[in-house]
């Protein structure tokens, strides 16, 4: 296995996870692209930015794939950011369609930590971040992916991601 994709909502853990879960199976831990956009550009997407954030984080992958150490754990991709799409505007540009840099397992992280407000946030109610949780979960099951689902609240989320992962024959590394 090459790549594990976190995704889903905001707030809900992938940043936090990621590299401790990257460490435990001995991968390489690639940091949500759109992020470092926002805090450089600002949240005031345009599709264009969307799409920019796509390409960027499409680069990056590309190369964190051809290097290693793998898997490649990374935070979000731009299926991610097709859903972005829908929830700012609705629709996507074609590019998102065509992108098929798909990950070999997908962790669908469910809204079910409490919302911060970070500066780089949007869809922080309750109705926002189910939205947004399904759009997710719909995008995962349209491109026919394998993805496990990770709940829980502190440790527990955690294990749960390992636990899940395992079930998809990656064993953590014994410290």
């Amino acid at each position: 296995m090459k790549s594990i994709c976190l995704h889903g909502p905001e707030s809900t853990g992938k940043s936090t996870i990621g590299p401790r879960l990257a460490a435990a199976i001995g991968g390489r831990y690639l940091p949500e692209y759109g992020r470092d956009y926002a805090e450089a550009h600002g949240t005031d997407f345009t599709m264009a930015d969307l799409v920019a954030i796509g390409e960027g984080h499409d680069r990056l992958l590309a190369g964190a794939l051809a290097t290693g150490p793998w898997p490649v754990v990374t935070d979000t991709d731009p299926l991610m950011t097709a859903v972005w799409a829908d929830m700012l505007f609705g629709r996507r540009d074609p590019w998102f369609g065509a992108w098929n840099r798909l990950s070999d397992l997908y962790l669908l992280f469910a809204p079910d930590l409490p919302w911060i407000e970070d500066g780089t946030r949007l869809f922080g109610t309750w109705p926002e971040r189910q939205r947004f949780f399904e759009l997710s979960r719909a995008e995962l099951d349209r491109r026919g992916v394998s993805y496990a689902l990770v709940e829980g609240q502190g440790e527990s989320r955690y294990a749960n991601a390992l636990a899940a992962i395992e079930r998809f024959g990656i064993r953590p590394h014994l410290c």
